[in-house]
């Protein structure tokens, strides 16, 4: 047994001049970045604004749409609400930023509702949350790039049946810009987000002051109002239903909080400051939209969004100005998908590290992302985009549940903390693994502003449930649960893993066995064959070589050449009539295995000769691969292959 005192094990680290050779994968997605390039990758709040606001401020461009397509249920009369609404969800967005705002403060390392409800609520909860988030990054890769796609196909009807693929490439494209790095991908991203705020900006603005002018006009040849069940009275119910449709524009206002490792220190402050820019801007943004369109006479429709009809209102067609806007929002719309790309793989990678989803999860690739992380995202998102067709109106019922649970458990998980400081002496400390909880001044107003905000968006997500369950919603409701108890079932299959390995009660290794035997299966007689064999006769002077007889004729050749190059090693001959190779070999192994002597090392030798080109390999059966996969599941055996490699050079005449 190893002890400090007897461990003779010599540690030694030294700076590698490695440097990977150029590969396919580099022309994508750059050279490989050195783990000490890691503080040279984070960002300022200029670009943060452009990689975790995205989603938020795209969310202007559908939010007042989805509220109007409730509201016509009850005719065009019923947009007279769209502007109240809005403002109600804008009262919301502020007690959700608030809050939010707070939770970076208070957990500095990130990871948002997770961290939060893991460290104030428990363990379910955090994981409720996380599913719940993990959930809404999906879908906001595919809401998002299926209303850029809609943009597109408003400008340019001819696309409309190409919607899908162009929304799948979109996805990918996004998937490549993201796997070379979190500085390159936001710099990359950081133009049309300002781009897109430059543009709404100046057609808000001109929109507003051609309405104060009195020279702002209506929608010329508006799309058809398609209402499958009119209503013939504004009822609650419809109002509620509108609201939480437009609760989709506070989609996104959790990134930030997620993402904070990715900023510059100080990281807290930047992280604060970039999220209150982006809640001013994707207020003012929604109200002014809301606001117009009501005034200018838009039609909610599939066929044109309100957002080109506002700009060929305000521009007078569609010229130059107008498919600035259109090409502006297409973008902002298609990029609002990095968000997703940003914040998905660090919470997964944060699961993965708890132990509640795959470890393969935690790898950092070639340009410092989790790689693996994005990669997963992209499929599933592609995935969702074609089932749903690219629709919009589609997904958006599958969107918000998970946003406002999250919202929920993350504003109650801070307000018991809260609670928690309420409790502690002046000065007096308690480390949590995210943060580090302190008594603090005026925790009471601090506890109030978390616990209403958590009763306003839990009032919200019943709502949004209720309101949107037969269009859908049903599946989240679902699906979130199920998410739940497979991260619970990976945990356990992960801690089952962690006791077996620990070391804790571990006494020492057993003492050195006495006898080895040696078992070698043998399909034929060559080089190869031969090779392993020398390689077994190293290993123990009991070896035993054991052929599975499939044909009687092919088996004596086995015999014949045996005698001749066996060496002397006796050769077992097995029948197998039925033609199956794998289980006379196990049966005859479990035989040795129940019989064995104490302190004996069984250890099977298989022999593999390695073709000198991959693609050789589909020309042969592989049964060396077939029987080791076999063989690992038995207890007390060792496997050991032995490749005999072929090469053309080495043939001779």
């Amino acid at each position: 047994m190893l002890t400090p005192e007897n461990n003779q094990t010599e540690i030694m680290r030294r700076e590698s001049d490695y440097k990977p050779p150029r590969s396919l994968s580099h022309w994508f997605i750059g050279r490989p970045l050195s783990t000490a390039d890691a503080p040279h990758q984070t960002i300022g709040k200029a670009i943060g604004l452009a990689v975790f606001a995205s989603d938020a401020l795209s969310s202007t461009a559908y939010a007042t749409q989805e509220i109007m397509i409730i509201l016509a249920a009850a005719g065009t009369m019923a947009f007279g609400y769209v502007f109240p609404i809005s403002l109600a969800i804008v009262i919301l967005m502020t007690i959700v930023t608030i809050s939010y705002e707070q939770t970076i403060h208070a957990y500095p390392g990130g990871g948002g509702a997770y961290i939060v409800a893991r460290d104030n609520l428990g363990e379910l909860p955090a994981q409720t949350a996380g599913a719940a988030l993990l959930t809404d990054y999906i879908l906001t890769v595919a809401v998002s790039v299926a209303a850029g796609v809609a943009q597109i196909v408003s400008a340019y009807p001819q696309f409309f049946p190409y919607r899908v693929w162009i929304s799948v490439a979109a996805v990918f494209l996004i998937m490549l810009i993201n796997l070379r790095g979190v500085k390159e991908s936001g710099v990359a991203f950081s133009i049309p987000t300002y781009f897109f705020i430059v543009a709404l900006f100046v057609t808000i603005g001109t929109g507003l002051i051609r309405y104060a002018s009195g020279t702002l006009g209506v929608v010329i040849d508006p799309p058809h109002l398609e209402v499958k069940n009119m209503l013939s009275a504004i009822t609650p119910f419809l109002l509620l239903h509108a609201f939480s449709s437009g609760t989709a524009a506070l989609t996104g206002i959790e990134a930030i909080s997620n993402g904070i490792t990715a900023f510059k220190e100080p990281r807290s402050r930047n992280a604060g400051i970039t999220l209150i820019w982006m809640s001013v801007i994707l207020a003012a943004f929604f109200l002014s939209i809301s606001f117009l369109a009501n005034h200018i006479g838009a039609i909610p429709s599939e066929s044109e969004t309100v957002i080109s009809q506002l700009g060929r209102t305000v521009f007078n067609g569609r010229g130059i100005p107008y498919l600035m806007v259109i090409s502006a929002t297409t973008v902002i719309l298609i990029m609002a998908a990095n968000t997703a790309f940003a914040d998905f793989p660090r919470l997964s990678a944060l699961h993965a590290g708890d132990g509640f989803l795959p470890r393969q999860l935690t790898f950092r690739g070639s340009r410092l992302v989790y790689s693996n992380g994005i990669l997963t995202l992209a499929i599933i998102a592609s995935a969702l985009i074609i089932v749903f067709q690219a629709s919009v109106t589609r997904l958006i019922p599958l969107y918000a549940i998970g946003v406002f649970l999250s919202f929920t458990l993350s504003q109650g998980g801070m307000a018991r903390r809260w609670w928690r400081v309420g409790h502690l002496r002046p000065g007096q400390e308690i480390v949590d693994p995210g943060s580090t909880l302190k008594y603090e001044s005026g925790w009471q107003y601090k506890m109030v502003i978390n616990g209403f905000g958590a009763v306003c968006t839990a009032i919200v997500m019943v709502v949004f449930a209720y309101t949107k369950f037969k269009e859908g919603a049903w599946i989240i409701l679902i699906l979130i649960p199920f998410l739940v108890a497979i991260f619970f079932t990976i945990h356990r299959h992960y801690k089952d893993i962690a006791a077996h390995l620990s070391l804790d009660k571990f006494s020492g290794l057993p003492t050195r066995q006495t006898r080895h035997r040696v078992i070698m299966p043998v399909s034929g007689v060559h080089q190869g064959t031969l090779e392993a064999l020398r390689y077994a006769k190293l290993l123990s002077d009991d070896v035993t070589a054991v052929h599975i007889s499939l044909e009687p004729s092919e088996t004596e050749k086995v015999q014949k050449k045996w005698k001749s190059w066996g060496d002397g090693t006796r050769l077992i001959i097995l029948d197998s009539p039925f033609r199956l190779f794998a289980e006379p070999l196990l049966e005859y192994l479990e035989e040795i295995i129940k019989n064995r002597q104490p302190n004996e090392t069984i250890t099977i030798v298989v022999p593999q000769f390695m073709p000198s080109k991959r693609w050789h390999n589909a020309l042969h059966m592989r049964t060396a691969d077939v029987l080791r996969q076999e063989l690992l599941s038995k207890h007390g055996v060792v496997i050991t292959d032995v490749p005999y490699h072929v090469h053309h050079d080495e043939v001779k005449e």
